[in-house]
């Protein structure tokens, strides 16, 4: 193992507090998340013939935050741990304890998406086409919160970047909520909005969000730690590779299902 690497910095994890209220990093990554996605929707919204209100927005974000936070809530427990939540089920709500999926929140913004397409007579994959941008971003944020809480660190490393995290042992490792930062954050949100300039079938973005997030984590679960619990699991993968397939598949068959049903969609690129 290399002798270079980076300390990782002495980060407080509380930026201040007044009184018995604290902010911490983590959680002015979520209000930035939230606030770039407001932006973005917003900025979709008013363009011309786009369908939608600045109402209908405030809703949608609405709804989609709690479908994060209770189906990330939710998906954590029962993807990460089942065993704890059945032998102690109050565990479910003991929120003060930290862990939250993805692939959970990701279920529970689906299932706020088909409730307001329903609530607001909107096409579900049109919805879908109008929510894909607005997710990365918001990812990005929230990885750098994981690197400022130095949690979620990646597997042992001798490479010139890696980093000692506070709380991981004597060895340097992959800094891999950062890789996951330009992955599942930044890359994915340029595809997205390269693709969208091109107007592509309706379903198309929505697909290329699932499958791109999908192959972006599958990647980096190569260099991140598994859960000491749970470890490497059947097939040499992570549960953050076996809870990513689906998503892959699903995208991928969205995208071929989107250009089957229009095979001659617009070329036009867009002036959007």
């Amino acid at each position: 193992m290399s002798a270079s690497y980076i300390t990782f910095p002495q980060i407080d994890p509380v930026i201040f507090s007044l009184g018995p209220v604290s902010l911490r990093w983590y959680g002015l990554m979520y209000l930035v998340a939230f606030a770039l996605a407001w932006w973005l929707a917003n900025r979709a919204a008013k363009k011309p013939g786009s369908g939608w209100t600045e109402q209908q927005v405030s809703d949608l974000l609405f709804i989609g935050f709690l479908g994060v936070i209770l189906g990330g809530r939710i998906g954590y427990v029962l993807f990460y741990q089942f065993e704890l939540f059945i032998s102690d089920p109050v565990y479910l709500f003991k929120i003060w304890t930290g862990g939250m999926s993805f692939h959970g929140g990701l279920l529970g913004v689906l299932s706020a998406m088909a409730w307001f397409a329903w609530r607001n007579n909107k096409r579900y994959l049109e919805l879908g086409d109008f929510v894909a941008p607005l997710i990365p971003l918001g990812l990005a944020a929230g990885r750098l919160g994981n690197f400022i809480n130095a949690e979620l660190w990646g597997r042992p490393t001798d490479v010139p970047w890696a980093v000692l995290f506070p709380g991981a042992g004597p060895l340097p490792r992959h800094p891999s909520q950062l890789y996951e930062f330009a992955l599942e954050g930044i890359v994915l949100f340029s595809i997205i909005m390269l693709v969208r300039r091109f107007n592509p079938p309706t379903g198309t973005l929505g697909g290329v969000f699932l499958a791109g997030y999908g192959c972006a984590r599958f990647f980096v679960e190569f260099y991140r730690e598994p859960d000491a619990h749970l470890g490497v699991l059947s097939a040499g993968m992570s549960m953050g590779q076996w809870l990513s397939l689906p998503m892959i598949i699903a995208g991928t068959g969205l995208i071929i299902y989107a250009f089957a049903r229009h095979p001659q969609a617009e070329k036009q690129v867009s002036k959007a």
